[in-house]
């Protein structure tokens, strides 16, 4: 999975997940590091890249623009511990590969994974 990370994420995490295979940039990388919501977005949509993030304003721009893209994987997880994280996405996110290129919100919880097909309407 191609993925945009923004800066809540760790970069140990960002490093766990391109050993796992995937494909994954912190957006302090390619943007500035108080790059707006907005910007990074964007960046996802140009770079064909899906958003993993534990900052919930993503998912209400998202929501209000209509669009079906980019893709948003949302954390909403009670322990933010490196391991605990890396063990959840480890876990959830082959599940996800396929439906984040038709347009998603997931919302990744302890107990359950929460998925909205875009556009929403």
């Amino acid at each position: 999975m191609r993925i945009i990370a923004d800066v809540h994420i760790r970069p140990v995490t960002v490093q766990h997940l391109n050993s796992l295979g995937h494909e994954v940039i912190r957006s302090s990388e390619v943007l500035p590091e108080e790059a707006p919501d907005l910007e990074i977005i964007e960046w996802a949509v140009t770079m064909d890249r899906v958003i993993l993030t534990e900052d919930l304003d993503f998912t209400d721009i998202i929501a209000v623009s209509g669009a079906a893209q980019p893709s948003l994987i949302t954390l909403r997880l009670t322990d933010a511990s490196a391991d605990y994280v890396n063990r959840i996405l480890e876990y959830v996110l082959p599940g996800l590969e396929e439906l984040v290129t038709t347009g998603i919100i997931a919302t990744v919880e302890d107990e359950r994974v929460r998925i909205r097909e875009l556009p929403i309407r």
